[in-house]
């Protein structure tokens, strides 16, 4: 869970068992951060994000920041990432640094702690991608939806959620989305244990999500 980074010092002392980690990647649009969610809801675990992890860019003039390409994972700092699901998988405590989205930078002196607990729901485009995640893993999930799909999705979200137009969202899907997601991201699925088609009910994915859990011990209750 996350707290206020003014609350106590945290004990160094661990959980008395590690976490299960979960890694769930897909495509923009797959429906893998729906699918987290869902499953932390079920299993009164934490979701965690990747976005957190992006590189701040204060050194950039603002107008270079916007035409970075968020869809390339060499903006995400995946040893800061690692090192910090690492130690939640142990049991431990860390500080994440807070993210400005919306100037793309690390917001300077503020972090918030994230305890871990039963379960974390590690997940991203690049959840599958870091060659350093994988190891920490007790379940890899790879959310495989069609991009016709995961399109129509992000279209829906950018123009409701961000007041986007149609053709600047086709624009950036053509551009760079679309073509991260071939070059990155589809092919990371090739680590996973479980892959999920997207298009089915949440409840489903749910579902096979758990029996994979069961399968392998991992469910406590």
């Amino acid at each position: 869970m996350t707290e206020n980074p003014n609350d106590p010092p945290i004990p160094s002392a661990r959980l008395p068992f590690p976490p299960v980690v979960l890694g769930i990647a897909g495509a923009s649009g797959s429906g893998k951060t729906t699918l987290a969610q869902e499953l932390a809801r079920s299993l009164e675990g934490a979701t965690f994000p990747l976005d957190n992890y992006y590189l701040d860019l204060s050194h950039l003039p603002v107008e270079e920041r916007a035409r970075q390409n968020f869809d390339d994972p060499a903006l995400i700092e995946s040893t800061l990432l690692a090192e910090h699901v690492g130690e939640l998988a142990q049991g431990r405590a860390i500080q994440r640094p807070r993210y400005d989205f919306s100037h793309h930078v690390r917001v300077a002196g503020q972090t918030e702690t994230v305890r871990p607990g039963a379960f974390l729901l590690v997940e991203g485009l690049f959840a599958l991608y870091f060659p350093q995640l994988l190891p920490l893993y007790q379940l890899r999930v790879y959310v495989d939806t069609p991009d016709t799909v995961c399109f129509d999705r992000r279209l829906r979200r950018d123009m409701q959620e961000r007041g986007r137009t149609p053709e600047s969202v086709r624009r950036q899907y053509d551009a760079t989305v679309r073509p991260a997601g071939i070059r990155y991201v589809r092919p990371s699925a090739v680590h996973a244990d479980l892959t999920i088609d997207g298009t089915e009910a949440l409840d489903w994915k749910v579902e096979q999500v758990l029996a994979a859990l069961r399968d392998r011990g991992l469910l406590r209750h």
